[in-house]
């Protein structure tokens, strides 16, 4: 392994950016299908389910992440708790649903520059903004820390701006003229779009190794992180629903712009600026993921269940074959534009990331009860988000199974991962572990 290694930059706003960063994209778009099947109640019910395991989540995750401070995320964390195996399987998982968002995001802002700028192509469009992103990150984690957090901020900007221009024209009585709960069906299929306003929150987790002093800045980034995306996601659902009638909600997947344009008009000076920020919230999620999938990846690599050329670093610390590679996988996604495929896969990553996690913290607390933590989750805290995060994972996967033959591509692409372990990976030496320097 070169002697190069990761870059300590990170402050607590570099990993709040990262966190909320890799989610705020899901403020912009697609989450209004969360009442396709079911009322304003439905989608209450969803929301507190996604907040009921995304919240004491964030509180586990930051026990594990400050304790095991890896680029590997949940791959060290599951490996600290069931052996390396396991941590591939955790870290394939993050892999594939960082690896499947970056495309849907890059397709999303071709689409709105596409929309201002008809002449430009969207796929020309997806692909030049995740050339810009991806030439940033190349330039090492202070550069995408800075343009992460500029991006961001402005993305959770937009949310509050949202609110306080679309509460004062809201007519509360549409919350109730939204039709039939759905029964148990209807709110299972809003939970995963409840789910979009905390998808990838994880991937601050894999910028432990180059934060300054995970013991203490990752607790309050991860804290405040989530505080921010349970606000921003409140402030959509309630502003939205309000706003506009049921089928308005749903006629695309840009409800941001279609409640701007009603009360200000199509092509109104305030439309644009709405879709401005829309974009910019879509590429401060872009710069998120690339940071964490291209750490993720690294990672894997100097495990060896991935190529050495991947776990190769610059002469600034940057995982540049991983930051490239992750990169020509992304855009050849983007250009093939399989949405579809995109969103079963990257739920189904996350389902099992998740609770890969959620067992690891278990075991590390009856197995490793002495292991250094220099933040340590309530116990009930964390128990309390494990049967929501079950119930998320059944959803993620009742929808995957419901997509037909996508949901058995998706198996054999894990299938086909876990074959490639065992042949390949499993009698080499390789840790996904790292001492951390500042316990």
């Amino acid at each position: 392994m070169s002697e190069v290694q990761l870059k300590k930059a990170l402050t607590p706003a570099g990993i709040w950016a990262v966190a909320v960063g890799a989610v705020v994209s899901g403020n912009y778009y697609g989450w209004n299908y969360i009442f396709s099947e079911t009322n304003f109640t439905g989608a209450l019910i969803a929301m507190a389910i996604a907040c009921l395991f995304y919240i004491p989540f964030a509180f586990m995750y930051a026990e594990l992440a400050t304790a095991i401070p890896s680029s590997a995320g949940p791959a060290a964390y599951t490996e600290k708790a069931f052996g390396r195996g396991a941590g591939f399987f955790a870290g394939f998982s993050y892999l594939v649903e960082s690896l499947f968002c970056t495309p849907g995001i890059c397709i999303a802002t071709g689409a709105y520059v596409h929309a201002m700028f008809p002449v430009i192509p969207a796929v020309v469009a997806s692909v030049c903004t995740y050339l810009i992103f991806l030439y940033v990150n190349c330039r090492g984690i202070e550069s995408g820390q800075k343009v992460g957090l500029v991006v961001t901020v402005i993305g959770v900007l937009g949310c509050f701006l949202f609110g306080i221009v679309g509460l004062p024209q809201a007519n509360f009585s549409l919350l109730t003229q939204m039709g039939e709960l759905g029964g148990v069906e209807g709110v299972f299929v809003a939970i995963p779009y409840a789910v979009w306003f905390f998808l990838a929150f994880e991937a601050g987790g894999m910028g432990a190794e180059e934060c300054k002093n995970p013991s203490k800045d990752i607790p309050k980034a991860f804290i405040v992180a989530i505080a921010t995306l349970f606000i921003c996601g409140m402030l959509m659902l309630v502003t939205t629903a309000s706003v506009l009638p049921k089928e308005q909600i749903l006629i695309n997947d840009a409800p941001v712009a279609n409640v701007i344009g009603y009360i200000f008009g199509e092509g109104s000076v305030m439309s644009t600026v709405f879709i401005v920020i829309a974009m910019i919230g879509l590429v401060a999620s872009l710069n998120g993921i690339i940071i964490g999938q291209s750490r993720q990846t690294y990672a894997l690599a100097r495990c060896k269940c991935l190529p050495g050329f991947l776990g190769k670093l610059n002469s600034e610390g940057t995982p540049i074959n991983a930051l490239l590679t992750t990169s020509v996988i992304g855009i050849a996604f983007t250009i093939i534009g399989s949405v579809d495929v995109i969103v079963v896969i990257a739920g189904m990553g996350s389902a099992f990331m998740a609770l890969c996690c959620f067992f690891s913290w278990i075991k590390l607390s009856s197995s490793q009860p002495d292991m250094p933590r220099p933040y340590v989750c309530k116990r009930w805290v964390g128990y309390l988000g494990i049967p929501f995060c079950i119930i998320v994972a059944f959803c993620s996967l009742y929808s995957a199974v419901t997509s037909g033959t996508l949901f058995y591509f998706a198996v054999a692409f894990f299938g086909a991962a876990i074959l490639y372990y065992v042949l390949s990976c499993r009698h080499k030496d390789g840790t996904f572990l790292v001492e951390p320097e500042d316990q």
